[in-house]
């Protein structure tokens, strides 16, 4: 299996939205309700409860979507909202940071590099892995901090261009000031944290997030590395409209295509720039 880390792709805030300025948008409606009606619209609860939002899901998983998809794809618009607010953060965990990682903690403070943020995951790394559905590929983890001091979590996989194997798990929500708590937490109990079982694993070192222990585990230890080596982290720019051959086959779906880039600027984390390196 053929893991991928060389470009930020496509994420799941470009398939709910088509264009950046269609967020930005939706945003400022919900900001405008929510003063109208006194609330505070970065609770989920009560953003999964306003009209401008409920009106915008329908137009996305139809009239007659079960209510699971609304609050799942609900869940979805609340990150992707914050997300834009945020100025759109996406980081792009390199695989050997992502090994560095799952070995254990740095010595940072797991203190979030920004309000909200998407953290793409190496493509194939990572699988959900909890017996009701399919394994699937884990695209990557979503954060949003609320009055500083609630953190919002959601896992996404299947991404895929064609929208039609996008699947969200909204994480309970945690108070992020317990953080380093998760640092070294046993997250499953009854097995090895980010183990995966399925057959064949082991030969390319497949790892699984099967627990919401496990996500906040991975989160809190790529919070900490930002925190510690900050000069591990590399600006790039987005692959747009001038890309390599490869990437031009990957975006027009060739036989050895990859996944679609991502139109947004990134930030790609390395194991560079550590104390000692």
């Amino acid at each position: 299996m053929s893991l991928h880390d060389e470009y930020a792709r496509i994420t799941p805030f470009e398939l709910l939205f088509a264009q950046q300025a269609q967020a930005a948008a939706l945003s400022e409606s919900i900001a405008e309700e929510a003063a109208g009606r006194g609330t505070d619209d970065g609770s989920p609860d009560v953003f999964l409860t306003m009209g401008v939002v409920t009106d915008f899901v329908r137009t996305v998983v139809g009239e007659d979507a079960p209510p699971d998809a609304v609050h799942r794809y609900g869940a979805l618009a609340f990150h992707a909202v914050h997300f834009t607010r945020a100025g759109s953060p996406l980081y792009l965990l390199e695989t050997a940071v992502a090994r560095l990682l799952v070995d254990g903690a740095t010595g940072g403070r797991p203190e979030p590099p920004a309000p909200s943020g998407y953290l793409q995951l190496p493509r194939h790394l990572f699988w959900v892995v909890d017996g009701s559905v399919a394994p699937e590929s884990v695209d990557g983890v979503c954060w949003t901090i609320s009055d500083g001091e609630r953190l919002h979590a959601m896992l996404v996989s299947g991404v895929r261009a064609d929208h039609t194997g996008l699947r969200v798990v909204p994480l309970p929500e945690a108070p992020v000031g317990e953080a380093a708590t998760w640092l070294d937490f046993d997250a499953r109990g009854d097995g090895v944290d980010f183990s995966n079982p399925m057959p064949g694993a082991e030969m390319d070192a497949l790892l699984a997030l099967s627990t919401s222990g496990e996500v906040l585990k991975l989160l809190a230890r790529f919070f900490a590395f930002v925190q510690e080596a900050p000069a591990a982290l590399i600006p790039a720019v987005a692959l747009r409209t001038e890309r390599s051959t490869t990437t031009q086959g990957v975006a027009e779906g060739g036989a050895d295509a990859g996944p679609g880039p991502s139109t947004l600027d990134y930030v790609r984390v390395t194991d560079h720039g550590r104390a000692g390196d």
